[in-house]
């Protein structure tokens, strides 16, 4: 059974746009380094300052065998240093759980 890594930002309230640039650079390294990305999401109403990332894994094993990868991806290196560089992450917590409701009914529309 896979997991969701999610991940709470707190980001500089003027540092959205280098957020999304950071969360669309993800968006190519993260699959081919190998999880399943759910998304990155960016403040829009309320607060200014949260963001989160969900991605599913296989295990905390392949989890850690793909943060390797991305360690070494040209790509993800890249997203690291632009990151401490331009500093718009305040704070990351990262936490792994497991779909709890599955499987879902099919989507009913009105």
């Amino acid at each position: 059974m896979a997991i969701t890594c999610f991940i709470r930002y707190e980001i500089d309230p003027f540092g959205k746009a280098a957020f999304e640039e950071y969360a669309r650079n993800w968006g190519q390294a993260i699959p081919r380094c190998g999880a399943d990305l759910i998304g990155y999401f960016a403040p829009h109403e309320g607060s200014a300052t949260t963001a989160y990332a969900a991605y599913n894994i296989e295990s905390l094993a392949a989890y850690e065998a793909y943060r390797a990868r991305l360690a070494a991806d040209p790509a993800g290196k890249a997203n690291y240093a632009f990151a401490r560089r331009e500093r718009f992450i305040l704070k990351e917590d990262r936490m792994f759980l497991k779909l709890a409701s599955g499987p879902h009914a099919k989507l009913v529309l009105p």
